[in-house]
């Protein structure tokens, strides 16, 4: 258990920041999610959509932390190379 005044500080800082994260990256798995569902259901141009809907968000939870960056990218390469696999 924390004892000094900083160190008080320090656990409530931890715990939104975790809340936060946590729910940023919930967020992110969600929109990812549905990229899979699209491409399960075979339809290209709601899976293209999806996912160009998903890139960004991906990118903005490096920039805040929530992500590293090469597994954003694996992320991205993945979904992208599934898209792209419906419409070949």
């Amino acid at each position: 258990m924390a004892n000094s005044a900083g160190s008080r500080k320090r656990a409530r800082q931890a715990i939104k920041r975790r809340d936060r994260t946590m729910a940023l990256r919930s967020m992110v798995r969600t929109y990812i999610k549905k990229v899979h569902a699209a491409v399960e259901g075979a339809d290209y141009e709601k899976a293209q959509t999806a996912f160009t809907i998903t890139q960004p968000y991906v990118d903005k939870m490096v920039n805040k932390g929530v992500l590293h960056k090469n597994k954003a990218a694996r992320i991205k390469s993945r979904l992208n190379a599934r898209v792209h696999a419906l419409k070949g």
